[in-house]
């Protein structure tokens, strides 16, 4: 999808959760290729498996009720499917880092922000308690906040929202990690603290040359910030493409929906008039779907859609679809 290093690449995954109803197949089948210091947003509404992706990455799912069942997880080639539980906590923090979408949740409610930033940095880079907290002052120094020389021994609950944020930031840069995972990370801010954090994270990610995989389900800020965009829904991909040709000529009616539902204020706007929206409901993942997951809310629904589920087939040069309109 775009030159460069492959940093992440993502075959065939597949994650279920075990249920008294049933099997959950939260990502069903899911491949994806991130490139070095790129940006690959997933977008899709709640429940479609996002957030479980992210987690199937960071090898966080829990076990049980989740199960990764297949596929594979190449981080710059090495399969993080196999590495073993003390493995895995060497790469985390250090070659891969996640921010959540609440950070109040995240941080450790007890520990100073300067000790939580120190202590990533002690456990992979090997520094001392005092270099740690130096490193600790210029973390916090580059991610915006002011008097950091104070800010370290603060406590999460002594910062604002978007304070928070940029602590959660700072922890998953420090130790420069190849592959940054941002899991809605403006959901809960307001809107202009909201472009301060994605203005960071863009400025960040050029200076070390990182690379993000970004959740979200605003359109906004996957066109402004995003190189690849990625739809979700049901637990699969159903379009993927280069933003710019995802927004000039979107192709899948899901992702159709996702964009008229997006307010435009012009000079013309009526303020009367009400959005489009996509009818009726995500399906319940406990049942078997027959055909394509999407039918019962689209209107170019065939007979073949609710026999057969479509593939995800490459219609232009890096434009991959997953709808029987275009098969």
């Amino acid at each position: 999808m775009a030159e460069g290093k492959t940093v992440l690449d993502i075959v065939d995954l597949r994650t279920r959760f075990h249920t008294e109803k049933g099997d959950v197949p939260a990502v069903d089948g899911v491949s994806l290729s991130l490139t070095e210091g790129a940006t690959l947003g997933v977008v899709g509404e709640s429940g479609c498996g996002k957030t479980v992706l992210a987690l199937s990455v960071m090898r966080l799912v829990p076990i049980p009720p989740g199960e990764i069942v297949s596929g594979e997880i190449l981080l710059d080639g090495v399969d993080l499917l196999r590495l073993n539980r003390v493995e895995m906590r060497k790469v985390r923090g250090k070659q891969i880092s996640m921010i959540f979408q609440e950070p109040m949740t995240s941080l450790n409610p007890v520990i100073t922000v300067g000790a939580q930033i120190a202590e990533i940095v002690r456990l992979h880079e090997g520094k001392s308690n005092k270099e740690a907290l130096e490193y600790a002052v210029e973390m916090l120094n580059m991610v915006g906040i002011d008097h950091p020389q104070k800010r370290i021994r603060d406590y999460p609950h002594q910062m604002s929202g978007g304070m928070r944020q940029r602590i959660m930031i700072a922890m998953a840069l420090a130790c420069k990690p190849r592959l940054m995972i941002a899991d809605e990370p403006t959901t809960a801010l307001d809107v202009t603290v909201q472009a301060q954090i994605l203005e960071l994270m863009e400025d960040l990610k050029k200076r070390i040359n990182t690379s993000i995989l970004l959740i979200t389900h605003d359109l906004g800020v996957i066109a402004h910030f995003a190189q690849i965009v990625a739809i979700m829904y049901a637990g699969k991909i159903v379009e993927q493409a280069a933003v710019d040709a995802f927004f000039s000529s979107p192709m899948h009616p899901y992702s159709l929906g996702l964009i008229e539902a997006v307010p435009v204020i012009t000079e013309e706007w009526d303020r009367n008039k009400r959005l489009r929206m996509i009818p009726g409901m995500v399906p319940d993942m406990t049942v078997s779907i027959k055909g394509c997951a999407f039918q019962d809310r689209c209107g170019y629904v065939m007979p073949i859609c609710r026999d057969q589920e479509p593939q995800l087939i490459e219609k232009r040069t890096g434009h991959l679809v997953r709808c029987w309109k275009w098969a």
